[in-house]
Protein backbone atom coordinates (compact mmCIF):
# COMPACT_ATOMS: atom_id res chain seq x y z
CA UNK A 1 0.00 0.00 0.00
CA UNK A 2 2.78 2.46 0.83
CA UNK A 3 4.30 2.16 -2.64
CA UNK A 4 1.07 3.64 -4.01
CA UNK A 5 0.12 6.05 -1.27
CA UNK A 6 3.41 7.94 -0.95
CA UNK A 7 4.22 8.46 -4.63
CA UNK A 8 4.38 12.20 -5.23
CA UNK A 9 4.62 12.97 -1.51
CA UNK A 10 7.28 15.35 -0.21
CA UNK A 11 10.07 13.46 1.53
CA UNK A 12 9.55 15.83 4.45
CA UNK A 13 6.07 14.35 4.96
CA UNK A 14 7.11 10.68 5.08
CA UNK A 15 6.51 8.70 8.23
CA UNK A 16 9.88 8.35 9.93
CA UNK A 17 12.40 6.92 10.24
CA UNK A 18 12.37 6.56 6.44
CA UNK A 19 15.19 5.35 4.20
CA UNK A 20 15.59 7.53 1.10
CA UNK A 21 17.83 7.74 -1.93
CA UNK A 22 18.26 10.79 -4.13
CA UNK A 23 17.69 9.33 -7.60
CA UNK A 24 19.67 11.98 -9.46
CA UNK A 25 22.71 11.38 -7.24
CA UNK A 26 22.30 7.60 -7.35
CA UNK A 27 22.17 7.56 -11.14
CA UNK A 28 25.09 9.97 -11.41
CA UNK A 29 27.17 7.79 -9.08
CA UNK A 30 26.40 4.68 -11.14
CA UNK A 31 27.28 6.47 -14.37
CA UNK A 32 30.47 7.95 -12.99
CA UNK A 33 31.76 4.60 -11.74
CA UNK A 34 30.92 2.92 -15.04
CA UNK A 35 32.65 5.62 -17.06
CA UNK A 36 35.69 5.77 -14.77
CA UNK A 37 36.30 2.02 -14.83
CA UNK A 38 35.71 1.80 -18.57
CA UNK A 39 38.26 4.54 -19.09
CA UNK A 40 40.78 2.55 -17.04
CA UNK A 41 40.09 -0.65 -18.97
CA UNK A 42 38.31 -2.38 -16.07
CA UNK A 43 34.89 -3.91 -15.66
CA UNK A 44 32.42 -3.09 -12.91
CA UNK A 45 31.06 -5.99 -10.81
CA UNK A 46 29.30 -4.04 -8.03
CA UNK A 47 28.57 -5.67 -4.69
CA UNK A 48 24.88 -5.95 -3.87
CA UNK A 49 25.54 -6.45 -0.16
CA UNK A 50 25.36 -2.65 -0.02
CA UNK A 51 21.90 -2.12 -1.48
CA UNK A 52 20.32 -5.64 -1.45
CA UNK A 53 17.86 -4.25 -3.99
CA UNK A 54 17.01 -5.85 -7.34
CA UNK A 55 15.90 -2.52 -8.83
CA UNK A 56 19.28 -0.94 -8.12
CA UNK A 57 21.11 -4.02 -9.40
CA UNK A 58 19.22 -3.65 -12.67
CA UNK A 59 20.33 -0.02 -12.95
CA UNK A 60 23.94 -1.13 -12.48
CA UNK A 61 23.64 -3.86 -15.11
CA UNK A 62 21.97 -1.46 -17.53
CA UNK A 63 24.95 0.88 -17.02
CA UNK A 64 27.30 -1.87 -18.22
CA UNK A 65 28.22 -3.85 -15.12
CA UNK A 66 29.63 -7.27 -16.02
CA UNK A 67 27.73 -8.81 -13.13
CA UNK A 68 26.61 -8.35 -9.54
CA UNK A 69 28.28 -9.68 -6.38
CA UNK A 70 26.57 -11.10 -3.33
CA UNK A 71 28.02 -12.28 -0.04
CA UNK A 72 25.58 -15.05 0.81
CA UNK A 73 23.53 -17.74 -0.91
CA UNK A 74 20.29 -16.22 0.36
CA UNK A 75 21.19 -12.84 -1.19
CA UNK A 76 21.87 -14.54 -4.50
CA UNK A 77 18.58 -16.46 -4.31
CA UNK A 78 16.57 -13.31 -3.56
CA UNK A 79 18.11 -11.30 -6.39
CA UNK A 80 17.98 -14.18 -8.86
CA UNK A 81 14.26 -14.59 -8.14
CA UNK A 82 13.85 -11.00 -9.39
CA UNK A 83 15.72 -11.67 -12.64
CA UNK A 84 19.28 -10.73 -11.65
CA UNK A 85 21.16 -13.65 -13.15
CA UNK A 86 24.81 -12.58 -13.51
CA UNK A 87 25.83 -13.11 -9.90
CA UNK A 88 29.19 -13.85 -8.29
CA UNK A 89 28.97 -15.08 -4.69
CA UNK A 90 32.19 -13.82 -3.11
CA UNK A 91 32.07 -15.83 0.12
CA UNK A 92 33.02 -19.51 0.14
CA UNK A 93 30.28 -21.88 1.15
CA UNK A 94 31.17 -25.07 3.10
CA UNK A 95 27.62 -25.90 4.25
CA UNK A 96 26.26 -28.98 2.47
CA UNK A 97 22.70 -27.64 2.43
CA UNK A 98 23.83 -24.27 1.07
CA UNK A 99 25.94 -26.00 -1.57
CA UNK A 100 22.79 -27.76 -2.80
CA UNK A 101 20.96 -24.43 -2.84
CA UNK A 102 23.79 -22.89 -4.83
CA UNK A 103 23.68 -25.71 -7.36
CA UNK A 104 19.96 -25.14 -7.83
CA UNK A 105 20.89 -21.56 -8.70
CA UNK A 106 23.41 -22.90 -11.22
CA UNK A 107 20.66 -25.00 -12.81
CA UNK A 108 18.47 -21.94 -13.36
CA UNK A 109 21.24 -19.37 -13.93
CA UNK A 110 24.31 -20.76 -15.72
CA UNK A 111 26.19 -17.46 -15.26
CA UNK A 112 26.24 -17.90 -11.46
CA UNK A 113 29.81 -17.96 -10.08
CA UNK A 114 30.93 -19.18 -6.65
CA UNK A 115 34.08 -18.62 -4.61
CA UNK A 116 36.05 -21.53 -3.18
CA UNK A 117 39.08 -21.46 -0.88
CA UNK A 118 39.60 -25.02 0.38
CA UNK A 119 40.21 -28.45 -1.17
CA UNK A 120 37.42 -30.31 0.64
CA UNK A 121 34.95 -27.58 -0.28
CA UNK A 122 36.01 -27.80 -3.92
CA UNK A 123 35.38 -31.54 -3.96
CA UNK A 124 32.00 -31.08 -2.28
CA UNK A 125 31.05 -28.44 -4.85
CA UNK A 126 32.09 -30.71 -7.70
CA UNK A 127 30.11 -33.65 -6.33
CA UNK A 128 27.04 -31.46 -5.87
CA UNK A 129 27.44 -30.06 -9.36
CA UNK A 130 27.54 -33.52 -10.89
CA UNK A 131 24.51 -34.55 -8.84
CA UNK A 132 22.63 -31.48 -10.08
CA UNK A 133 23.72 -32.05 -13.66
CA UNK A 134 25.68 -28.81 -13.93
CA UNK A 135 29.27 -27.69 -14.28
CA UNK A 136 29.56 -24.84 -11.78
CA UNK A 137 31.74 -21.81 -12.44
CA UNK A 138 34.12 -21.02 -9.56
CA UNK A 139 36.82 -18.53 -8.68
CA UNK A 140 39.56 -19.10 -6.12
CA UNK A 141 39.27 -16.72 -3.18
CA UNK A 142 42.89 -15.66 -2.66
CA UNK A 143 43.29 -13.96 0.69
CA UNK A 144 44.47 -10.42 1.24
CA UNK A 145 44.93 -10.28 5.00
CA UNK A 146 43.37 -12.77 7.38
CA UNK A 147 39.60 -12.43 7.01
CA UNK A 148 38.83 -15.05 4.36
CA UNK A 149 40.34 -16.94 1.48
CA UNK A 150 43.33 -19.20 0.94
CA UNK A 151 46.72 -17.50 1.37
CA UNK A 152 48.43 -16.62 -1.92
CA UNK A 153 51.19 -18.86 -3.15
CA UNK A 154 51.57 -22.61 -3.60
CA UNK A 155 48.40 -23.55 -1.71
CA UNK A 156 46.23 -21.32 -3.87
CA UNK A 157 47.89 -22.57 -7.05
CA UNK A 158 47.41 -26.21 -6.00
CA UNK A 159 43.75 -25.52 -5.24
CA UNK A 160 43.28 -23.97 -8.67
CA UNK A 161 44.94 -26.97 -10.29
CA UNK A 162 42.62 -29.29 -8.38
CA UNK A 163 39.53 -27.32 -9.40
CA UNK A 164 40.69 -27.54 -13.01
CA UNK A 165 40.52 -31.35 -12.81
CA UNK A 166 37.19 -31.71 -11.00
CA UNK A 167 34.36 -32.73 -13.35
CA UNK A 168 31.66 -30.66 -11.66
CA UNK A 169 33.57 -27.37 -11.69
CA UNK A 170 34.88 -24.86 -14.21
CA UNK A 171 37.72 -22.57 -13.10
CA UNK A 172 37.23 -18.92 -14.08
CA UNK A 173 40.07 -17.21 -12.21
CA UNK A 174 40.50 -15.58 -8.80
CA UNK A 175 39.13 -12.89 -6.58
CA UNK A 176 41.18 -11.00 -4.00
CA UNK A 177 39.32 -8.49 -1.86
CA UNK A 178 41.31 -6.24 0.44
CA UNK A 179 38.69 -4.94 2.85
CA UNK A 180 41.16 -3.40 5.26
CA UNK A 181 42.61 -0.91 2.80
CA UNK A 182 39.31 0.59 1.65
CA UNK A 183 39.15 3.05 4.56
CA UNK A 184 42.81 4.02 4.83
CA UNK A 185 42.76 7.81 5.19
CA UNK A 186 44.51 9.76 2.46
CA UNK A 187 44.60 8.78 -1.20
CA UNK A 188 48.36 8.35 -1.53
CA UNK A 189 48.62 6.25 1.62
CA UNK A 190 45.69 4.15 0.46
CA UNK A 191 47.24 3.70 -2.99
CA UNK A 192 50.62 2.59 -1.62
CA UNK A 193 49.08 0.06 0.76
CA UNK A 194 46.59 -1.25 -1.79
CA UNK A 195 49.23 -1.95 -4.43
CA UNK A 196 51.65 -3.49 -1.94
CA UNK A 197 48.95 -5.74 -0.49
CA UNK A 198 48.04 -7.11 -3.94
CA UNK A 199 51.57 -8.11 -4.96
CA UNK A 200 51.28 -11.69 -3.68
CA UNK A 201 47.93 -12.17 -5.43
CA UNK A 202 49.46 -10.90 -8.68
CA UNK A 203 52.30 -13.40 -8.35
CA UNK A 204 49.80 -16.19 -7.68
CA UNK A 205 47.76 -15.25 -10.73
CA UNK A 206 50.91 -15.21 -12.86
CA UNK A 207 51.88 -18.68 -11.69
CA UNK A 208 48.39 -19.96 -12.44
CA UNK A 209 48.56 -18.50 -15.91
CA UNK A 210 51.97 -20.06 -16.56
CA UNK A 211 50.62 -23.46 -15.58
CA UNK A 212 47.89 -23.13 -18.18
CA UNK A 213 44.99 -22.36 -15.85
CA UNK A 214 42.13 -20.05 -16.75
CA UNK A 215 42.70 -16.57 -15.31
CA UNK A 216 40.03 -14.63 -17.17
CA UNK A 217 38.69 -13.16 -13.90
CA UNK A 218 40.84 -11.26 -11.41
CA UNK A 219 38.25 -9.43 -9.34
CA UNK A 220 38.29 -7.39 -6.14
CA UNK A 221 38.66 -3.84 -4.97
CA UNK A 222 36.02 -1.51 -3.62
CA UNK A 223 34.84 2.07 -3.38
CA UNK A 224 38.05 3.19 -1.69
CA UNK A 225 40.35 1.67 -4.32
CA UNK A 226 38.33 1.74 -7.54
CA UNK A 227 40.74 4.26 -9.11
CA UNK A 228 43.87 2.40 -7.99
CA UNK A 229 43.50 -1.19 -9.14
CA UNK A 230 44.00 -0.45 -12.83
CA UNK A 231 47.66 -0.39 -11.76
CA UNK A 232 47.44 -4.04 -10.62
CA UNK A 233 48.74 -6.32 -13.42
CA UNK A 234 46.05 -8.62 -14.79
CA UNK A 235 43.22 -7.10 -12.77
CA UNK A 236 39.85 -7.31 -14.54
CA UNK A 237 36.99 -5.83 -12.52
CA UNK A 238 36.08 -3.89 -9.36
CA UNK A 239 33.55 -5.03 -6.75
CA UNK A 240 32.69 -1.59 -5.38
CA UNK A 241 29.44 -1.35 -3.43
CA UNK A 242 29.16 1.79 -1.31
CA UNK A 243 29.88 4.22 -4.16
CA UNK A 244 26.19 4.33 -5.07
CA UNK A 245 25.18 5.65 -1.63
CA UNK A 246 28.31 6.84 0.21
CA UNK A 247 28.29 7.36 3.98
CA UNK A 248 30.16 9.12 6.78
CA UNK A 249 32.86 6.44 6.85
CA UNK A 250 33.75 6.88 3.19
CA UNK A 251 33.48 10.66 3.21
CA UNK A 252 36.20 10.68 5.89
CA UNK A 253 38.86 8.76 3.94
CA UNK A 254 39.78 11.60 1.60
CA UNK A 255 40.31 11.53 -2.14
CA UNK A 256 42.73 12.80 -4.72
CA UNK A 257 41.20 16.26 -4.43
CA UNK A 258 41.35 16.70 -0.67
CA UNK A 259 40.40 15.48 2.81
CA UNK A 260 36.75 14.77 1.90
CA UNK A 261 36.16 11.87 -0.48
CA UNK A 262 34.07 13.63 -3.12
CA UNK A 263 34.29 11.27 -6.12
CA UNK A 264 30.70 10.19 -5.48
CA UNK A 265 27.81 12.08 -3.89
CA UNK A 266 26.05 10.99 -0.69
CA UNK A 267 22.69 9.83 -2.03
CA UNK A 268 21.40 7.71 0.89
CA UNK A 269 19.67 9.44 3.78
CA UNK A 270 17.40 8.66 6.69
CA UNK A 271 14.57 11.05 7.49
CA UNK A 272 13.92 11.49 11.21
CA UNK A 273 11.45 13.46 13.34
CA UNK A 274 12.12 15.60 16.40
CA UNK A 275 10.30 14.16 19.42
CA UNK A 276 11.60 16.44 22.19
CA UNK A 277 12.89 20.03 22.05
CA UNK A 278 12.56 20.92 25.74
CA UNK A 279 16.25 21.19 26.66
CA UNK A 280 18.61 23.87 25.32
CA UNK A 281 21.16 22.54 22.84
CA UNK A 282 19.54 19.12 22.77
CA UNK A 283 16.94 17.35 20.61
CA UNK A 284 15.53 13.83 20.77
CA UNK A 285 14.57 12.14 17.50
CA UNK A 286 12.90 8.88 16.49
CA UNK A 287 15.96 7.36 14.73
CA UNK A 288 18.00 5.37 17.24
CA UNK A 289 20.28 2.39 16.78
CA UNK A 290 17.51 0.36 15.11
CA UNK A 291 17.23 2.99 12.39
CA UNK A 292 20.80 4.24 11.91
CA UNK A 293 23.11 1.67 13.66
CA UNK A 294 25.87 2.33 16.19
CA UNK A 295 28.65 2.53 13.61
CA UNK A 296 31.20 5.34 13.72
CA UNK A 297 31.68 8.09 12.77
CA UNK A 298 28.21 9.18 13.79
CA UNK A 299 25.51 10.23 11.37
CA UNK A 300 25.80 13.60 9.72
CA UNK A 301 22.82 15.96 9.90
CA UNK A 302 22.41 17.59 6.50
CA UNK A 303 22.62 21.36 6.71
CA UNK A 304 23.74 21.26 10.35
CA UNK A 305 27.51 20.67 10.56
CA UNK A 306 27.54 21.77 14.21
CA UNK A 307 25.21 19.00 15.36
CA UNK A 308 26.41 15.77 16.94
CA UNK A 309 24.02 12.87 16.34
CA UNK A 310 24.17 10.08 18.90
CA UNK A 311 21.91 7.03 18.33
CA UNK A 312 21.45 7.07 22.09
CA UNK A 313 19.26 3.99 22.40
CA UNK A 314 17.36 1.45 20.33
CA UNK A 315 14.54 3.85 19.46
CA UNK A 316 15.86 7.37 20.04
CA UNK A 317 18.61 9.58 18.68
CA UNK A 318 20.07 12.44 20.69
CA UNK A 319 21.31 15.58 18.95
CA UNK A 320 23.52 18.00 20.86
CA UNK A 321 24.72 21.35 19.52
CA UNK A 322 25.83 24.83 20.48
CA UNK A 323 24.69 26.43 17.23
CA UNK A 324 22.08 25.48 14.64
CA UNK A 325 20.90 27.11 11.43
CA UNK A 326 17.37 27.46 12.83
CA UNK A 327 15.16 26.59 15.79
CA UNK A 328 13.68 23.09 15.84
CA UNK A 329 10.37 22.07 17.37
CA UNK A 330 8.59 18.79 18.05
CA UNK A 331 7.44 17.34 14.73
CA UNK A 332 10.17 18.95 12.63
CA UNK A 333 12.13 16.71 10.28
CA UNK A 334 15.86 16.28 9.83
CA UNK A 335 17.82 14.37 7.19
CA UNK A 336 20.77 12.17 8.16
CA UNK A 337 23.72 10.71 6.27
CA UNK A 338 24.23 7.20 7.69
CA UNK A 339 27.52 6.19 9.34
CA UNK A 340 27.80 2.98 7.27
CA UNK A 341 25.35 2.42 4.44
CA UNK A 342 25.35 -1.41 4.22
CA UNK A 343 23.92 -2.29 7.66
CA UNK A 344 21.55 0.69 7.61
CA UNK A 345 19.91 -0.53 4.39
CA UNK A 346 19.44 -3.96 5.96
CA UNK A 347 17.27 -2.37 8.68
CA UNK A 348 14.53 -1.32 6.25
CA UNK A 349 11.90 -3.06 4.14
CA UNK A 350 11.90 -0.41 1.44
CA UNK A 351 13.79 2.56 0.08
CA UNK A 352 12.09 5.71 -1.18
CA UNK A 353 13.49 7.05 -4.44
CA UNK A 354 13.42 10.84 -4.26
CA UNK A 355 13.65 13.37 -7.07
CA UNK A 356 13.22 17.09 -6.52
CA UNK A 357 12.33 16.33 -2.89
CA UNK A 358 9.36 14.15 -3.87
CA UNK A 359 8.87 10.39 -3.84
CA UNK A 360 9.12 9.07 -7.39
CA UNK A 361 9.38 5.35 -6.64
CA UNK A 362 9.46 2.92 -3.72
CA UNK A 363 11.74 -0.12 -4.08
CA UNK A 364 11.64 -3.20 -1.85
CA UNK A 365 14.95 -4.14 -0.19
CA UNK A 366 14.82 -7.48 -1.98
CA UNK A 367 17.43 -9.31 0.10
CA UNK A 368 16.81 -7.65 3.45
CA UNK A 369 17.80 -10.00 6.26
CA UNK A 370 19.36 -12.49 3.84
CA UNK A 371 22.42 -13.30 5.94
CA UNK A 372 22.61 -17.07 5.37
Amino acid sequence: MEAVSVIGMSKWDLDTPALCVDLDKLQANIARMAASLSGMGLGCRPHAKTHKCAAIARLQLEAGAVGICTSKVSEAEALAAEGIDRICMTTSNPSRSKIRRAMRLCQRHPAFIQAVDEEGNARDLSDAGREAGVVADVVIDVAVGTRSGIPPGEGAISLAQLVDTLPGLRLRGILSYDGGVQHVVGYESRRRQALANMEASVETLGAMRKSGLNTEIFSGGGTGTYNIYHEVPGFTDVQAGSYIFMDMQYLAIGGREGPVYSDFSPSLTVMTTVLNDRFPGRLTTDAGAKAITLDMPRSGVIGEPGMDYDPDSDEFGIITFTEASRSYRIGDRLELIPPHCDPVVNLYDRIHGIRNDRVEVVWPITARGCSQ
